[in-house]
């Protein structure tokens, strides 16, 4: 059974601060408003190095909060008690094993979550600020999405290009709201430009309860 460990890294959080600056991809764009435009003009069109020394003095009053340890602990505390349950349901929903026996999940003080699917260090980002529910809620999108990268996006892609895959695997997360909400309570929204097939998804998915014949019927749907 995997286990996620949540941990505080400065660089990390300064590196995903300056990746959301430079990103180009359209789900990025409303994280940037997010950010004081003093640090998007710091960070904009740099490389990390360049920026890496500066960015962290301006954070440092957030970076070295005493607090910090704390939410550390209690995100860990909290997801220990469902990370069993959420692992359990999310390989038989999915019908794959997860790849990676740890999930390592960084604080970061802005929303942005990106995640990387390396089975062999797997990683996303969690918000600071966002309190328990946020957190647990996040992790779980995060991690559905690391699974689907390992297992159905390649066969997926060859069939509907990458930006249609893309979108299936956001819109996919709908499902955490019929089968894993309980875990955290609060309800996974998904972004504005996905809700059509989020509709969808959660239409198909209450006729048919299986993961395969949905991917089926959204491919068609995608098409």
């Amino acid at each position: 059974m995997a286990k996620v460990i949540f941990k505080f890294n400065k660089e990390k959080d300064l590196w995903n601060i300056w990746d959301t600056c430079n990103s180009k991809s359209e789900l990025s764009e409303e994280f940037k408003k997010q950010i004081p435009e003093a640090v998007l003009n710091l960070c904009k069109g740099k490389k990390f190095e360049e920026v890496n020394d500066k960015l962290g003095r301006y954070q440092q009053r957030i970076h070295s909060n005493i607090l910090i340890p704390s939410i550390v602990r209690s995100f860990n505390e909290s997801w220990k008690e469902i990370n069993d349950l959420f692992f359990e349901r999310l390989e038989k929903l999915m019908k794959k094993s997860f790849q990676g026996e740890k999930v390592t999940g960084y604080l970061t003080i802005i929303s942005r979550c990106p995640y990387n699917y390396n089975v062999r260090d797997p990683s996303f980002y969690v918000p600071l600020f966002g309190g328990i529910p946020i957190a647990m809620r996040t992790t779980g999108h995060e991690i559905m999405h690391i699974h689907f990268h390992n297992t159905y996006w390649k066969e997926i892609k060859e069939k509907i290009g990458e930006k249609k895959t893309s979108d299936l695997k956001e819109a996919l997360t709908v499902l955490l709201n019929l089968e894993f909400k309980d875990l955290w309570i609060i309800p996974d929204n998904g972004y504005p430009q996905h809700q059509e097939l989020r509709k969808f998804i959660e239409k198909t998915w209450k006729e048919v309860n299986d993961f395969d014949l949905l991917l089926k019927r959204c491919i068609e749907y995608l098409k």
